[in-house]
Formats: C-alpha cells, sequence, structure tokens
C-alpha cells in the first residue's frame, strides 16, 4: 500500500510494508549486519524478525520510482516497541533501518525517519529511540543531526566458552 505522510523524495515512492514482508526484513537485517563485520554470524537475524514482526509494528519502504517492483525496495524502516527503562512509558524503538548502498546520502533514512516521528506522534508517544553500534559513525552523525542523543552505553564482556571465565577478587554473594 502506498503512502504519503508528506514524502517527497524525487525519483522514490514510500509505502507502507506488512508482516508479509519477512523475507525482506531478514534480507535488509543481514545486509546491515555483514556490512559492519563480514564475519559475523546472522543466523539469529530471521529468529527476531520472527519474534517481532507483526502487524503492530510498523514498516515503511522506498522504491525507486519506475524500477521493476522485483528489484524490491532501496531503504527500510521497521519499528518495534520498547520500554523506557527510566519512566517505565512504552514507544516505538527502530529495529531496522537500512538504506542500499547505492541510495545513500540522497535523504532516503532523514525521510523514513520524518515518517516514523510523524506516525510516533499521532500514535500518542513521546518518544522513539533505536540503537547505533558504536562503530558506524554516519549512522551516529545522521541521529545526531537529527536531534537524537546519547541515554546510555551498552557494556558487554565476552568470552571463550573453552575458557575459564576470569577471576572477580572478593565477589561479594547476592
Amino acid at each position: 500500500m502506498e503512502q504519503n505522510n508528506g514524502f517527497a523524495l524525487p525519483g522514490y515512492r514510500l509505502r507502507v510494508g506488512s508482516s508479509r514482508d519477512r523475507a525482506t526484513v531478514v534480507k535488509f537485517m543481514e545486509r546491515t549486519y555483514r556490512e559492519l563485520n563480514p564475519q559475523q554470524p546472522v543466523g539469529h537475524l530471521a529468529d527476531t524478525v520472527d519474534r517481532f514482526l507483526s502487524r503492530d509494528t510498523p514498516l515503511w519502504w522506498i522504491d525507486e520510482a519506475g524500477a521493476d517492483p522485483a528489484a524490491g525496495p532501496v531503504a527500510g524502516l521497521w519499528l518495534g516497541q520498547a520500554t523506557d527503562q527510566r519512566t517505565g512509558m512504552l514507544h516505538p524503538y527502530a529495529l531496522l533501518l537500512y538504506v542500499v548502498p547505492a541510495h545513500r546520502r540522497r535523504g532516503l533514512a532523514t525521510a523514513l525517519l520524518a515518517v516514523a516521528h510523524q506516525w510516533a506522534q499521532q500514535q500518542g508517544h513521546k518518544q522513539i529511540s533505536l540503537q547505533v553500534f558504536s562503530d558506524n559513525q554516519a549512522a551516529q552523525a545522521l541521529y545526531k543531526s537529527l536531534g537524537y542523543y546519547s541515554e546510555a552505553i551498552l557494556l558487554k564482556k565476552t568470552w571463550d566458552s573453552q575458557q575459564p571465565q576470569s577471576k572477580i577478587a572478593n565477589p561479594k554473594p547476592f
């Protein structure tokens, strides 16, 4: 289904996606992760899509105007739902924002986020959030230019399952 929402980028058209777009969502997520780290496994992404993609999670695609529909979209944005850890407020959360490399720096991601912001406001939401990888400087610059700001830092520790975990000095019992 085509949708306007104030979308006006010459040469492109916006359409609403659906849960029937599972394969395309998985493909876009895999492309995102492979671009950032080609050796990273991506098999888990299909499970993520299966867990969260529903008719209640908005999805928008941008197609190149006049292109063969079989070519597929050149950009997409998928929203899920998150809970603000400070306030407990439910709000939209960007699960996927991807633009095919040949179509980057043309305003597609900005246009998709504008559509998402408009949708969220119409639904009565007061915020929208997303996660961006620390090494994805281009995405961070885009989000900051649109008024997003850091609120938390995700920390993690990894270890090889074949090696014992490091011991913490003086562990305190729970």
